[in-house]
């Protein structure tokens, strides 16, 4: 089976923020997309999420899986180690840091890389289904039973997150994989938690099935009509057969 893809991506700064501190990678010419979310203060976001989108950016096309994992994860790594440098050269309390959700595909093949709490899902079939696993303090609380995944979303600590590149040190960082398969009529969704903090997950599988012409804008544009708090970003990948691809 041959799959053909496409792509989209938006995103918007949102009514609550005065910058925005996400960045996306949209480049189906090298088979990599990515969504950053910058946190630090004082442009330092924008910094981080910025320097992830162009270093993986730079990878060099005609990488097949292996190779262009192996780049993935080189270049990841040494974004972490330059962010550190850089807070440390602001000053000792300084962190300049980034989540980052990152997907691969080569053939029908995909795997999707994350540290911290931006999320892909896959839509397949009607059915929306997260295919990442937050680093954060509720996802943790969540894992342990103390609080129950709906009181997660609303939990007044939600914004922490236990992973990131630029924070911790260089021995504890390590982006987690997960691998699958993609067939014709499926999309992955990349997004940061400016759009899964605002929309349900009801609403976000409801846009994608409308097969709009742009999802990704059409799901930045309804978060931002329930008034999102935070920057909101959306890359939505289809997978096409050859037949029906445009």
């Amino acid at each position: 089976m041959t799959v053909v893809l496409r792509s989209w991506a938006a995103t918007d700064t949102g009514p609550r923020r005065s910058h925005n501190e996400d960045a996306f990678l949209d480049r189906p010419d090298l088979g990599v997309w990515a969504v950053a979310d910058g946190a630090g203060g004082h442009d330092a976001g924008e910094v981080a999420s910025g320097m992830i989108a162009a270093a993986l950016g730079a990878i060099s096309p005609g990488l097949d899986a292996a190779e262009a994992l192996n780049e993935i994860r080189t270049r990841a790594d040494a974004v972490h180690r330059a962010l550190l440098t850089e807070a440390a050269a602001r000053g000792p309390e300084v962190i300049i840091a980034s989540t980052v959700v990152i997907l691969c595909v080569r053939a029908t093949h995909f795997a999707c890389l994350w540290a911290g709490d931006s999320r892909a899902y896959m839509f397949s079939d009607g059915t929306l289904a997260q295919i990442t696993r937050d680093h954060s303090l509720v996802q943790e609380l969540v894992d342990a039973g103390q609080i129950s995944p709906h009181d997660a979303e609303h939990h007044p600590r939600a914004n922490i997150v236990t992973r990131a590149l630029g924070a911790g040190d260089e021995a504890e960082f390590v982006l987690d994989k997960v691998t699958g398969q993609l067939r014709p009529g499926e999309y992955i969704l990349l997004c940061s938690d400016g759009l899964t903090k605002t929309l349900p997950e009801t609403m976000i599988a409801a846009v994608l099935a409308d097969r709009e012409d742009d999802p990704a804008r059409g799901l930045v544009a309804a978060a931002l009509e329930r008034q999102a708090s935070d920057n909101v970003t959306a890359v939505v990948i289809e997978a096409c057969d050859t037949a029906g691809a445009v």
